[in-house]
């Protein structure tokens, strides 16, 4: 295997250059031209770091910590492989991990940072934790940056743009004529569901248009909260002919659960989502969703946790570039 003596030579420079323009040291000067030398010379040796020995150097592992509620949910999937690529490009590894011990009491933030097995983490907590459960959580100093999701008196959080995502799910069923708009929400202290909710109201006050209260079930994101806020609004008079959905599991749940009780999509209900995943164009009909950008959320908490870990620095981010993305499938049409 390549030493950074081997790139040395190869390069023509001191090993100590080659050490420091390897590791992005910020007091490494040198040319242009000799920093691609040196750059070429470890590609064509396949030159690989110790990241062994650069740990020891700087009691730094090189491991970002990414906490999700449910590694199994189809919407990480983007999350996680954004996260992977930040790292691998900044010379980190990702440590994947549940939220599930992320609680008072629970001891995920106190085993990964504590005992040194990550520098940081990026945190995505799900909403059976209570704000104050969340606090307790961030009253260590540990670069820990939040994802979809904030916390006052804490800089570090991405997000995603919730408030447009649910704007353009509800101007979707708007332009093709609907007027009867229900909303299948998250629980009432859900960060990203109080969000879509703003975007939700927006859309339909820009348009004029006034639903009743009751349009409005506030359950969750789940599969079985979706069922349920299906019943619940086809059992008003008059019923919706549109539901926007603020989470594409809830939004399946209530798809499957409106094939059950004879009630035909879109004949009869045109269904939106915020959020595209494998899931819903694999559904019957396949579910109109608004594709949000995951992937970015991914990359760009990881790069602020590294961000905060090398320099100190920490900020707020709403990932709105490439904004929202309207993908219209078979699930929506013009009411009858």
């Amino acid at each position: 295997m390549a030493t950074l003596g081997d790139v040395a030579a190869r390069a023509g420079v001191s090993i100590s250059a080659v050490s420091r323009v390897l590791s992005d040291a910020p007091d490494s000067r040198v040319s242009a031209a000799t920093r691609e030398r040196i750059v070429e010379a470890a590609r064509e040796l396949n030159y690989r770091p110790n990241f062994a020995g650069r740990a020891l150097k700087s009691a730094r592992t090189q491991v970002v910590g990414l906490v999700v509620p449910d590694i199994t949910n189809a919407l990480f999937t983007e999350l996680m492989h954004g996260a992977e690529d930040e790292a691998t490009e900044r010379g980190y590894t990702v440590l994947l991990g549940r939220s599930d011990d992320v609680r008072p009491g629970g001891e995920v933030i106190a085993r990964l940072i504590g005992e040194g097995r990550v520098d940081g983490m990026a945190l995505q907590v799900g909403d059976a934790v209570q704000p104050a459960g969340l606090r307790d959580l961030l009253t260590t100093q540990a670069p820990i940056v939040l994802v979809n999701s904030s916390n006052p008196g804490h800089v570090g959080s991405v997000t995603l743009d919730d408030h447009q995502g649910a704007l353009i799910a509800t101007r979707h069923l708007l332009e093709l004529g609907h007027q009867r708009i229900a909303f299948a929400n998250g629980l009432p202290r859900s960060f990203t569901a109080k969000r879509r909710r703003t975007g939700y109201k927006l859309a339909l006050a820009a348009a004029g248009v006034r639903v009743p209260k009751a349009y409005e079930t506030r359950i969750g994101y789940t599969v079985d909260n979706g069922r349920t806020a299906l019943h619940r609004l086809m059992a008003l008079d008059p019923r919706p002919t549109g539901i926007v959905v603020a989470n594409v599991n809830a939004a399946v749940g209530l798809l499957g659960e409106a094939r059950k009780a004879g009630i035909r999509v879109p004949d009869d209900l045109s269904v939106v989502t915020v959020h595209d995943s494998w899931t819903a164009e694999n559904t019957w009909p396949p579910l109109t969703a608004v594709k949000m950008q995951f992937y970015t959320v991914g990359r760009t908490a990881v790069r602020s946790v590294i961000r905060r870990i090398e320099t100190g620095e920490t900020s707020d981010e709403v990932i709105t570039d490439p904004p929202p993305e309207l993908v219209v499938r078979e699930s929506t049409a013009p009411p009858r």
